[in-house]
């Protein structure tokens, strides 16, 4: 492999590590979700380094070409972190449903409860969206 596509590689995956331990440094990125990032990262730094395996791999799978190989690594672990992330966005999509239903039914309680309170008269619209 080139030694300039080498360097290259390295730079980006170095890079690439350095934003991702700022970024949960600074708490914008939780650890839980930094791991793919931190392993993809590793791993184009480990192909780019050692180009033997990169070679090897590369010839493994009938790729010709190692630096193409290394870019194709590179696009599978963006659709694995992409898979994650639909994955944890779907589950946090139905507790979020789950939670405002629950909300709905809670807030339903609490307008019956000042009714009986009150004394029943007539039953008192709820607001939707508003906050008491």
């Amino acid at each position: 492999m080139q030694t300039r596509i080498m360097v290259t590689a390295l730079g980006l995956g170095l890079i690439l590590l350095a934003v991702i331990f700022q970024l949960i440094r600074k708490n914008r990125l939780q650890e839980k979700y930094s791991i793919l990032w931190i392993a993809s990262a590793v791993v184009m730094v480990v192909l780019s380094v050692w180009t033997q395996l990169l070679k090897s791999f590369s010839a493994w799978i009938g790729i010709f070409y190692p630096p193409s190989a290394l870019f194709a690594v590179a696009v599978f672990c963006g659709l694995v972190i992409a898979l994650h992330y639909s994955v944890v966005l779907s589950t946090l999509t139905s507790q979020n449903k789950t939670l405002a239903q629950e909300l709905a039914l809670l807030r339903e309680e609490v307008a019956r409860l000042r009714l009986e309170r009150s004394g029943g008269g007539k039953r008192p619209a709820v607001r939707r969206g508003a906050r008491r």
